[in-house]
């Protein structure tokens, strides 16, 4: 039973991970691993690499850039594209080039307070020195944000995988700029647990399920 993954494993995630890219992983774990009991945590970015660091969590979830997190081991998972969406009414989804002025100038909806990506894009945009920025509506949930956006309240930046189902069915239209940086999907521990089975297990298992959703998109 030593080092045979078991007890307790608190992780924390994005909420857009954890409705879109790991509840096939909790399943895996579930069925390969029953002795390992998950309790998972949905909270913005920096809380949860910060639970992390103070042993509140065990591992968490990311999306976010790839660079050094002191006291931390990360491991990519996978690249995770980011889109800007409106509903098919919005004058944007007209215009075949968006300028960065235009984008400034709409009302932008937030669907994850904390997320990392949305502060790059406001960084990227130069928004929050912005002295007449456009208004923010911050929900804090990626599912009320697609609502808001799909009867034309806003536009708002996502992960891809968040909306594919609206934009094939044309509930949401994608409007045609792309972010200058990229984020990706990853996985974070504190440098002194590397030994945990538990979080070892969990590695290979996050490697393995999301690899093949990337290859078999839904």
């Amino acid at each position: 039973m030593n080092g045979e993954p078991h007890g307790k494993l608190v992780i924390g995630s994005a909420q857009s991970l954890t409705d879109y890219r790991l509840l096939p992983l909790i399943e895996y774990m579930c069925w390969r691993y029953p002795s390992v009991q998950i309790s998972l945590h949905s909270r913005n970015t920096q809380a949860n690499l910060t639970a992390v660091r103070e042993g509140r969590l065990d591992c968490t979830f990311f999306i976010g850039s790839v660079e050094p997190r002191e006291g931390l081991e990360t491991t990519v998972l996978c690249p995770e594209p980011l889109v800007m969406v409106a509903g098919p009414t919005h004058a944007l989804t007209r215009r075949s080039v968006i300028t960065e002025d235009e984008l400034r100038g709409s009302t932008l909806i937030r669907a994850e307070n904390g997320a990392s990506y949305y502060e790059q894009f406001e960084q990227a945009l130069g928004l929050q020195d912005a002295e007449s920025r456009s208004p923010v509506l911050a929900l804090d949930s990626i599912d009320a944000a697609k609502r808001a956006v799909a009867s034309g309240l806003g536009i708002s930046l996502v992960p891809e995988v968040t909306v594919a189902a609206e934009l094939a069915d044309g509930r949401l239209c994608r409007l045609p700029w792309v972010p200058p940086f990229r984020v990706y999907t990853q996985f974070a521990w504190r440098q002194d647990n590397s030994t945990n089975p538990s979080v070892t297990a969990l590695v290979s298992a996050a490697a393995q399920v999301v690899s093949e959703q990337v290859a078999t998109p839904a």
